[in-house]
């Protein structure tokens, strides 16, 4: 079994306000294999990082994203705290060995602005893609070639002919859900298995032990120990 992913969702929330350029390098820092990070589109059709349809949460502004322009949501947060574009994320990985973005879309609706700014900067290398069916699907017209999560609530596999149109490469079902049935079963049909959101170690070791190969937590220096300990605490393949 080889080493799975730790993968940081939002960044590195507990020291930094999620889904912001300080978020992002702190996790990366801490030693992610990636960043999660939600995608929203402006009023004028700019896709920015943000999780929720409004403000309220993280800046205690009511307004939707949907509703400012990049301009007006430019005036938001101070130095470092403002809501960034998909395009300053993905500069700013750009240059960092092995970096890499995970963006999470729950609706269809951004995907081909996302997929536009993609390949205007030449990163899609840089960039896989997690969601739901609908959100996945939209994808995949825009992009043949994207590196998909399907983002799965069921104890069983999606549907076969799902599956065909898709062609993910993960399944990413809730942690509660992969258990070592689910997990096999996605491995035997040639699909990785990504989990979320995982922050405690004890189940961090159990997601481990099921044969997850990938995690997702908000607490990534937690996992990138847990994750090393595991493969230092296996016992070497025989050659």
């Amino acid at each position: 079994m080889s080493r799975p992913l730790a993968v940081a969702h939002r960044g590195d929330p507990y020291r930094h306000r999620e889904n912001t350029l300080p978020s992002i390098a702190s996790a990366l820092a801490a030693g992610a294999d990636a960043v999660e990070v939600d995608v929203r589109l402006t009023r004028d059709g700019v896709p920015v990082l943000l999780h929720d349809p409004t403000l309220e949460r993280l800046w205690g502004d009511p307004r939707e994203v949907r509703r400012l322009t990049l301009d007006r949501l430019a005036d938001i947060g101070g130095p470092g705290q403002r809501v960034p574009t998909l395009a300053e994320a993905l500069k700013a990985v750009a240059d960092l060995p092995g970096a890499r973005l995970l963006i999470d879309l729950d609706l269809p609706d951004p995907a081909a602005a996302v997929r536009r700014t993609v390949a205007d900067l030449g990163a899609e290398r840089l960039v896989a893609y997690c969601g739901p069916a609908t959100a996945m699907l939209a994808v995949r017209a825009e992009d043949p070639d994207a590196e998909i999560s399907l983002t799965w609530r069921q104890p069983r596999l999606p549907a076969a002919p799902l599956l065909a149109d898709l062609r993910p490469r993960y399944l990413n079902p809730p942690f509660g859900l992969a258990g070592p049935a689910l997990v096999g079963a996605a491995h035997d049909a040639g699909l990785l298995v990504a989990v979320w959101t995982v922050d405690r170690r004890r189940t961090m070791r159990r997601m481990i032990a099921a044969g997850a190969d990938s995690l997702t937590t908000n607490r990534i220096d937690l996992l990138r120990r847990t994750v090393d300990a595991a493969a230092a605490a296996r016992p070497a393949e025989r050659v």
